[in-house]
């Protein structure tokens, strides 16, 4: 069975609030828990008015808390808003309170804009090569070997997992060089998937295996009918950050709303959502087997905004007992 994992962006709904948005969190990482998922990871998103895991670490302790057994973990923390020194401390409090069970994936977007990067007191750096000297740095931090000068605590010597996260063929390379495991932006950014995927393979420099997570969404209910309409909570989404530029909270579904789209809309919402299945079991299914041939998954990270607490639910049981049964 191919492990599959969970990245919850902490929707906040409309008409709903930010605690309300934690809770359904914990109360899904639960869940999703109790189905035999291996990881439950959330991002870093600043200034987002439909998004509520901007201060990640500390979302991330609240998930550990209401989970027993599962990793959890940043999809990622984006590392040019941090100092590593910041990160390395933060994320060893959380090794130290849930030992053997935080994740760092690591990401070189600001996740926010230039107006949001100033106000977050960081002065973005252009040079290609910061990213990686920070990882580099985060590294040391972590094995405590004195390379910084620097002692982390805590930090030092903490057990904490690194990913390196991307929506292009930079992060695959630098994974593959770090011999890190990588996981791949699909369920948004799809278009460098299949070069991504054959650069980590080609060049991973580990001492181990190659290990890649492509992430996918899955929108699953009884039937295809339901799916459809719970999808459009997560089309709305996107339609309106692709075409205004500001997200906005969790719209409740809308019957038809992908058809009442005008063309150009529905064309991008159909490119940037192409790794989605939506549907019954059998029709994720049919879904899930395809991307997995198609990428040779190590690893599936499945994600979904729904709208309706219990739906989601149903929709994570669904799309465990597909991987499952795969």
């Amino acid at each position: 069975m191919i492990p599959y994992s969970f990245l919850d962006l902490v929707p906040i709904l409309e008409g709903g609030t930010a605690s309300q948005a934690l809770t359904n969190a914990a109360d899904l990482a639960a869940h999703a828990e109790s189905e035999g998922y291996t990881r439950y990871w959330v991002a870093e998103h600043h200034g987002m008015p439909g998004i509520a895991s901007a201060a990640t670490a500390v979302v991330i302790g609240h998930l550990a808390a209401a989970t027993k057994t599962m990793r959890v973990g940043a999809g990622g923390i984006m590392l040019p808003n941090h100092a590593p020194m910041v990160i390395a401390e933060q994320f060893g409090t959380l090794d130290a309170l849930y030992p053997g069970r935080i994740d760092l994936g690591l990401g070189r977007a600001p996740g926010s804009d230039g107006r949001v990067a100033r106000a977050l007191r960081r002065t973005l750096d252009t040079d290609p090569n910061a990213f990686p000297r920070d990882v580099v740095e985060l590294q040391s931090l972590f094995a405590d070997d004195g390379a910084t000068g620097i002692h982390a605590t805590p930090g030092g010597g903490a057990d904490v997992r690194l990913w390196i996260l991307g929506s292009s063929t930079f992060g695959a390379q630098l994974a593959a060089m770090l011999g890190l495991p990588y996981s791949f932006a699909s369920h948004f950014a799809p278009d460098s998937l299949d070069a991504a995927a054959a650069i980590y393979r080609r060049d991973f420099a580990g001492a181990g295996k190659p290990h890649f997570m492509p992430a996918f969404n899955v929108i699953a209910a009884d039937t295809d009918e339901e799916a459809q309409l719970l999808a459009s909570s997560q089309q709305q989404a996107f339609v309106a950050i692709r075409t205004t530029g500001t997200g906005i909270k969790l719209p409740p579904p809308v019957p038809g709303y992908r058809d009442s789209l005008p063309p150009q809309a529905a064309a991008m919402l159909d490119h940037v959502l192409s790794c989605t299945a939506i549907g019954s079991p059998e029709s994720v299914a049919e879904g899930l087997r395809a991307f997995i041939a198609r990428t040779g998954a190590d690893e599936v990270m499945l994600t979904s905004s729904i709208y309706d607490q219990a739906a989601r639910k149903r929709s994570l049981s669904i799309a465990a007992e597909v991987m499952r049964q795969l």
